[in-house]
């Protein structure tokens, strides 16, 4: 099988990155400020930046932690069925288990996700090798 159909490590992280982004203006009407998403082998981890919403924000600013901790927990706990299809659409496996936190104080908030096998992948190997013709001599 030619794997050059697949695409390669760098453009599955800038999909999923794009894809978090907008899920997030559309599920929550807040676009974080940005997403870096890291694929290792079954492991994918995704940092969102300014995570929080104006809602979660207003209530941070006003002293009501608690209340924000237990509003994101809902968030996140309702997002994971969207966040799980979305991953298995872009990256064509599945995933084990899906694991996320944020820090109230910086903003930011991390999934880190475990698939059930490698996403097919190119690799830089593939990219650069090119069939050598023999230089004659003489």
């Amino acid at each position: 099988m030619n794997d050059k159909k697949y695409p390669t490590v760098g453009e599955l992280q800038r999909s999923l990155s794009q894809s978090i982004q907008a899920l997030y203006r559309t599920h929550l009407e807040h676009q974080p400020a940005r997403v870096t998403c890291q694929l290792m082998d079954t492991t994918l981890v995704l940092v969102l930046e300014n995570a929080l919403t104006q809602t979660e924000t207003l209530l941070q600013d006003n002293g009501h932690t608690e209340l924000v901790e237990t509003v994101r927990d809902h968030l996140d706990t309702s997002l994971k069925p969207i966040v799980r299809q979305e991953i298995e659409r872009i990256l064509e496996v599945g995933v084990v288990d899906i694991l996320s936190d944020a820090t109230l104080e910086t903003g930011r908030s991390a999934i880190v996700v475990i698939l059930d096998r490698s996403p097919q992948v190119r690799t830089q190997r593939d990219v650069t090798t090119s069939k050598r013709t023999p230089i004659s001599q003489g």
